[in-house]
């Protein structure tokens, strides 16, 4: 088996977290060697800057965290990614560079170019072979982040962003669907868990069938 990295985006209350560990326990039942990550915090020094770049009691400028988001990454690629690659392994991150030009692009309002010098600088060009984007209205959003705050943690600074912020972010990562299809596929994360696990199946396994 080809390794593959595929990356799991999307707002906040979107069910990606979830959909990413239901994926890696089906695919590890089907024999497959899985790393399973996440941005911020995939690494020792990405929990690090993860617990200051989402602390909602930090007041964190936009450009320090545009900056903070690129060294996680610049040190989750060196460190984890690419060798977990070099050894075969699928790969599944919870984010990754698109949620840069989603939140921090369209969201924070930094320019393109930007964007897209800071991406390259810390991917060193190396990008998903397959984008999930699980797509939920922004009120669907909020009333799943309402709901997760009220059973569990605190919300964090995402968390705390108005509708517009976050209407932004997913017109953002619609308009990235569009413009490469062949990369980035779009899943309707409306329904139940189950229904949407199920849609991840029916894109994931035929991708890594061809890999083969």
């Amino acid at each position: 088996m080809a390794p593959a990295f595929i990356t799991f985006e999307g707002i906040d209350g979107s069910g990606k977290s979830t959909q990413l560990r239901m994926l890696a326990s089906h695919l590890r039942l089907q024999g497959h060697e899985v790393v399973a990550t996440r941005e911020p915090g995939g690494t020792p020094l990405g929990l690090r800057v993860r617990a200051v770049v989402l602390d909602a009691d930090e007041q964190v400028d936009p450009l320090a965290e545009l900056l903070l988001y690129a060294a996680d990454r610049a040190q989750h690629v060196r460190a984890l990614v690419r060798p977990a690659l070099d050894s075969g392994h699928v790969v599944l991150s919870d984010r990754y560079a698109d949620a840069t030009a989603a939140y921090q692009g369209a969201g924070r309002g930094f320019p393109e170019d930007l964007i897209a010098e800071l991406i390259a600088l810390a991917t060193g060009g190396l990008m998903p072979d397959l984008t999930l984007v699980f797509d939920v209205s922004v009120e669907e959003s909020l009333r799943r982040a309402t709901r997760r705050t009220h059973d569990g943690p605190a919300p964090d600074r995402l968390d705390a962003e108005d509708a517009a912020f976050h209407t932004r972010v997913r017109d953002a990562y619609l308009r990235l669907a569009a413009a490469e299809p062949d990369r980035v596929r779009i899943i309707d994360a409306a329904g139940s868990v189950e229904e949407t696990h199920a849609d991840v199946l029916r894109l994931v396994m035929p991708f890594l069938e061809a890999r083969r």
